[in-house]
């Protein structure tokens, strides 16, 4: 017999950080995201090692190539199989490869080719757990606790930043290249009994949404298999039962069910749903262009203006801090408050606030003020970023989230980079002045399109 994991019935009403199933999926999600950093350093020094430094420039590019290109289709296997699942299996395999590689390296010399093999499954991999990570914080608890979750997150995201970089030079410090390789693989290894242990919520479709799929959901969606295996909620939402069976058992249930429709045909139905959405279409451009004008200028873009201005390695790594210390902040205030009224105006001041304080970084004065700008504009975005990820969840249709979360990493991980040499090759014509004011100008109207469209400006998030 299967056992079936349920939670007390009040576990929807329970404050996200004080319900013991968001914590250990947030000790999970945290554990993973610190092997991810060692991960990185293990490889770029191994990189290094093996061989030149263009060649190890393309060691860390080349998993870029495959999230981009499968993200979507990521988003179509997390719907399809339950992000749970999904995530579960993506971290088993990362950690596998990554020991794997430990291993090979503890008994030979370093190569480029695992190197190189490595990343690209790696990248395969991400372009599957990225949008299943997005997708399951909507499953563990109520929606009034999302925006909760997602300070929970940055939080997560910010320790990991900062824990992630002195384990991964200790690792190469005790034991090389392969000793950073096994304490990543063992880090992401942690995850994996934590998020076994996690339940996951039968969804309705969330009261406070307003999606206008252009086709019929009862006939162009099909059933997940959480809602399957644990049953439908009843129409007025009020079931807050809490399975694990429906990703943990049923194995021939979900095959059947992910046969009935080709992955295509659920891409194309993601894509549509999407765009005829009157909420998530608009907030999706505004993401996009709020990233495309942030991810210039905080990165080659603040490079070349601490060069510029002679504030040099260590006055960028300030301003660096500033920013983490600001998002910090947000990530921390939105953890403990938990909830904040008309998430949508709000969203959209932060973004038209923030870009104006990402134009400004290119005229203070010295480094003490670029500082302090840094941390208005690390709290300004973190507070939009939080928001707009929280209505996210709420507004789509729990068959959409892959989709949806797919979609939104596609524009901040795929579009969103290809602003970096553009801004490099804008400052070495016009210089940081312009470059920074222009990519605020881009920045700021994703502000603008969430004022200018009624149904995402009138966007709360349910309380």
């Amino acid at each position: 017999m299967t056992a079936t994991l349920t939670a007390p019935a009040d576990a929807a009403s329970r404050p996200a950080h004080r319900d013991g199933n968001v914590l250990r999926w947030l000790g999970a999600y945290t554990a993973s995201m610190v092997g991810d950093n060692v991960y990185y350093l293990a490889l770029s020094w191994a990189a290094v090692q093996a061989g030149s430094p263009s060649q190890a420039g393309l060691v860390m590019a080349v998993s870029a190539v495959p999230r981009a290109l499968l993200m979507l289709g990521g988003g179509v296997v997390a719907d399809r199989f339950g992000p749970r699942r999904v995530v579960i299996g993506s971290d088993a395999v990362r950690c596998a490869v990554v020991l794997a590689v430990a291993a090979l390296l503890f008994v030979s010399g370093p190569g480029l080719w695992p190197l190189v093999v490595l990343a690209v499954v790696f990248g395969i991999v991400d372009a599957v757990f990225m949008p299943a990570v997005g997708a399951l914080p909507a499953r563990l608890t109520g929606p009034d606790q999302l925006a909760r979750v997602q300070g929970l997150r940055g939080l997560a995201i910010r320790f990991a930043g900062v824990v992630g970089g002195p384990l991964g030079g200790l690792g190469v410090a005790l034991g090389g290249a392969a000793g950073a390789f096994g304490l990543a693989g063992l880090l992401i290894a942690l995850s994996v009994p934590l998020l076994l242990s996690v339940r996951t919520r039968n969804l309705a479709t969330p009261a406070a949404a307003t999606p206008v799929p252009t086709v019929p959901t009862a006939s162009a969606v099909t059933e997940t298999p959480e809602a399957s295996a644990a049953g439908t909620a009843d129409a007025s939402g009020a079931s807050s039962d809490v399975s694990g069976a429906s990703e943990t058992s049923g194995a021939p249930a979900v095959v059947a069910e992910a046969a009935a429709g080709s992955p295509w045909r659920d891409l194309r139905e993601g894509l549509r749903y999407i765009r005829g959405h009157r909420v998530l279409a608009p907030l999706l451009i505004a993401i996009a262009l709020g990233d495309l004008g942030f991810v210039g200028p905080l990165n080659v873009g603040l490079t070349l203006l601490a060069d510029q201005r002679g504030w040099g390695a260590a006055g960028m790594g300030g301003v660096l801090s500033g920013f983490g210390a600001g998002a910090g902040i947000a990530a921390l205030l939105l953890a403990v408050r938990g909830r904040l009224p008309h998430a949508a105006r709000v969203a959209a001041g932060a973004i038209i606030t923030g870009s104006v304080a990402i134009g400004a970084l290119a005229f203070v004065p010295d480094l003490t003020a670029a500082i302090g700008v840094a941390v208005l504009v690390g709290l300004l975005t973190g507070l939009s970023g939080a928001l707009c990820g929280a209505l996210l969840q709420t507004q789509a249709e729990p068959a959409y989230l892959g989709r949806v979360s797919s979609v939104a990493g596609v524009v901040s991980l795929g579009f969103a980079p290809l602003s970096m040499p553009l801004s490099a090759a804008a400052i070495g014509w016009w210089g940081t002045g312009p470059v920074f004011v222009t990519s605020a100008a881009v920045c700021g109207l994703g502000g603008v399109v969430v004022l200018c469209s009624g149904p995402l400006r009138r966007a709360r998030l349910p309380l």
